[in-house]
């Protein structure tokens, strides 16, 4: 529940991302409550989840989004945990921010940090915060550009393997697999119905759930 401080009009919630169960979502958690207590930020509330980053499917980021009112600030600790989206969607996840008027800052982006600050929409103020805009949107390109380079140095990697002769098994029903993958994104079918409508086992179901969730 979101703490109010009594002198501050102003609240501050923290986002920490990770792509998957196996890695540490809270990682960052001290350091950005210790930027938060250097300059004097008043958090209310630190959201955390394991989602890919590539996806708007992350209910913790729009419930932090929802909770905000004009002028509160998103901290997090650096534009890829916040983004790994692609053009169209990195857009629209823009937008539900800007509506609610919230402030990016990013722990590792000095630029960010004059969004800090409330203050008067000054001509210099105004400037650096399109500048800090333009860069946000250039480091947001940069993480989605190194998302879609591991995932086709990982599909390299399986390539070649498979052609060695290192990866051994049944042949992989490629046209199935997708069908399923389709529906979990889509979620309007149970994992029973899925099994039923792609004659798959449950265990098939269950391994290309974590492949969706673990994309990062």
């Amino acid at each position: 529940m979101d703490k109010q401080g009594a002198n501050m009009t102003t609240n501050t919630r923290i986002y920490l991302r990770a792509s998957t169960d196996q890695q540490n979502a809270s990682r960052a958690e001290a350091s950005l409550l210790e930027f938060a207590n250097l300059h004097k930020l008043n958090v209310v509330h630190t959201f955390i989840e394991n989602e890919s980053g590539a996806s708007l499917e992350r209910p913790e980021l729009f419930k932090l989004i929802a909770a905000s009112k004009q002028g509160d600030i998103l901290l997090c600790e650096s534009t890829d945990r916040l983004t790994r989206l692609s053009n169209e969607a990195w857009d629209t996840l823009k937008q539900s921010i800007n509506e609610k008027g919230i402030r990016l800052v990013m722990l590792d982006l000095p630029t960010s940090h004059i969004n800090l600050s409330n203050a008067g929409d000054d001509v210099t103020t105004a400037i650096m915060k399109a500048i800090n805009s333009m860069i946000i949107d250039i480091m947001a390109a940069m993480a989605r550009k190194d998302y879609m380079q591991r995932r086709e140095r990982a599909a390299q990697g399986m390539a070649k393997a498979r052609a060695e002769g290192k990866l051994t098994g049944r042949k992989v029903n490629t046209v199935t697999n997708d069908k399923v993958i389709k529906l979990l994104k889509a979620g309007t079918h149970s994992w029973s119905e899925i099994v039923d409508l792609c004659g798959v086992s449950r265990a098939q179901v269950a391994k290309l759930a974590k492949v969706v969730k673990a994309e990062a």
